[in-house]
């Protein structure tokens, strides 16, 4: 026996004897347009066929689907995950779903992710991408309001939510210092179009000069697929550590750190003993090679949240400038980085 499908708004109309029209009209709660015999035969329908309307149809009908577009750059990488469900919990308790497309770092999928989406009439976008397509206004967007994560765009007006990169890089190449290290390098993934990259690197380009000439620093940008080359950049540093000076490394973020533990592993060599560290993100193996990582941990959650903040309020009205959160991050000290 085939089990009935879920009752629809023909079906209240039929059982009522009404059209469909006076069935939304009750729905809506505008039963002053009926008259009270009608109201009742369509209440009465509604119980007996235990009809329950969509919810997406309710809000489509007020001109609102509740959901919320979110594009990332690569969902492998854990940055995006831990922001993505900060994101979510915020929307939900908001009244909001979320859709996810991932990129997968194809940066000529941008556009693509954002016509998909606003084909589902998302209300809005939270935008966590490469950083360098071509989304820089309104109609590159539909017309829906924006929250960019991380990564700005150039050209575009949005509300922005980021870690504060130049204080995090002070932070933490301060600490090397103070712990007796004396030559540098900073590791990245190719900055070319990447504004939180950028400044990291910038950062720690200030950071080197302002405690010149007894530290010195150096930048290399890590491609995912040229491991000789990190091999000679982490080499050519440890042949830097002469007449005693310590040497140590930064990384941009886990996905860098997990490469340079790869790289000291083919070359034989200890984090803190040999090379001292400290990387951007901390993830939760970063307590478990070696001696542990030192690492910056950035309020994740806190950063998403705060996008799909920012973006509910636009939804809800909110007019003015653009604003852009810088939110710190914390420190998180272990072995990889002991002092002198």
């Amino acid at each position: 026996m085939q089990r009935p499908g879920r009752a629809t708004i023909a079906d209240v109309a039929k059982a009522a004897g009404v059209s469909k029209a006076t069935v939304s009209r009750f729905l809506n709660h505008r039963e002053r347009l009926l008259s009270p015999d009608i109201a009742a035969r369509v209440e009465a329908a509604v119980a007996q066929l235990a009809y329950t309307p969509s919810p997406m149809a309710q809000a489509l009908s007020h001109g609102r689907s509740r959901l919320i577009g979110l594009i990332v750059a690569d969902i492998t990488n854990p940055y995006s995950v831990a922001v993505l469900r900060g994101a979510e919990k915020a929307c939900q308790e908001a009244g909001y779903l979320v859709m996810l497309f991932n990129l997968g770092n194809d940066v000529d999928r941008e556009r693509e992710a954002i016509d998909a989406l606003a084909g589902y009439q998302v209300d809005g976008f939270i935008l966590n991408t490469l950083g360098r397509g071509g989304l820089v206004d309104a109609d590159a967007l539909h017309g829906k309001p924006a929250v960019l994560v991380d990564r700005m765009h150039a050209g575009m007006h949005s509300d922005f939510v980021s870690l504060d990169n130049a204080a995090a890089m002070k932070t933490a190449c301060g600490h090397l210092v103070e712990g007796g290290y004396r030559e540098l390098l900073y590791i990245t993934e190719p900055l070319k179009g990447v504004s939180s990259r950028r400044e990291r690197t910038a950062a720690f380009g200030a950071c080197v000069a302002a405690h010149e000439p007894r530290v010195a620093g150096e930048v290399f940008e890590c491609k995912g697929d040229d491991g000789d080359a990190l091999d000679a950049a982490l080499s050519a540093l440890r042949k830097r550590a002469r007449r005693g000076r310590r040497v140590a490394v930064l990384a941009g973020n886990a996905v860098v750190t997990l490469r340079v533990a790869a790289a000291m592993a083919r070359l034989d060599l200890s984090f803190g003993t040999d090379v001292g560290f400290v990387g951007f993100d901390d993830a939760e193996w970063a307590p478990l090679i070696g001696p542990g990582l030192t690492a910056v941990a950035q309020p994740t959650d806190a950063i998403g949240r705060a996008a799909a903040t920012c973006l509910i309020e636009r939804l809800r009205g909110l007019e003015g400038p653009a604003r852009q959160l810088l939110l710190p991050g914390e420190l998180v000290v272990r072995g990889s980085s002991a002092a002198a």
